[in-house]
Parts: structure tokens; sequence; C-alpha cells
């Protein structure tokens, strides 16, 4: 599977994205999802995922209540929506793939990034 990331860009603290993951070369429907990000200078890390169907999902502390993963199988996409964002959430988000729950810890597939900056 291909995995393309779009919708980043510079916001004030305290705005709003949206990301963006199209898919192509197989049905998203096989593969639990999710999005990780890599601020400047530190390691990637794990953002939030979402099992095949939708029903499991999952976020790292830090972006509860504030960030929000959804599928769309039949349309072959992943969103994130993100409120309330903080110069912390800065950093290149990617689009990830596995067939299961590696997806949170080493996932199979990865997209290219999309930058999201916040400015405080």
């Amino acid at each position: 599977v291909q995995l393309q990331a779009s919708g980043g860009g510079l916001v004030q603290a305290g705005g709003s994205l949206r990301l963006s993951c199209a898919a192509s070369g197989s049905a998203v429907s096989r593969y639990a999802m999710g999005w990780f990000r890599q601020a400047p200078g530190k390691e990637r890390e794990f953002v939030a995922v979402i099992s095949r169907s939708g029903t499991n999902i999952d976020y790292r502390d830090s972006v509860k209540g504030r960030f929000t993963i959804s599928r769309d199988n039949i349309m072959n996409a992943l969103y994130l929506e993100m409120t309330g964002l903080q110069p912390e959430d800065t950093g290149v988000y990617y689009c990830v793939a596995d067939w299961n729950t590696s997806v949170k810890t080493n996932p199979t597939y990865w997209g290219q990034g999309t930058e999201v900056t916040v400015s405080s």
C-alpha cells in the first residue's frame, strides 16, 4: 500500500488542522492505520492508531481530547483532526499502516510526511 499524507501547515497555538492520508495500491480495510510524528531533533513517536473497522482507537496521552483519528474505508483514506494545537505538536506527521497491532509500535508501511508548525 502507498500512503500520501497532506494537510499540514503553519498555525498559531490554539488553532486547528486536518490531516488527510490517501492510500493506493491496496484497500485500506486490510490494515490497521495510524499517525506518527517526528519533532525536530527527536525520535518519531506514535500519535494515534485506528483498527481496520474503526472500532478500536488509541491516542498518546498528550493528544487525548484534542486529536481525533478517523478512517473512510470506502474512500481509502485516513484522517487526523487536530484542535487546540500547541507548539509541542510541531513536527512532521506520517501516515502509517500495518496488518495488526504493530501499527502502534513498528508499522510496516509509511507515507511521506506532512509538516505541521505551531507558533506560540
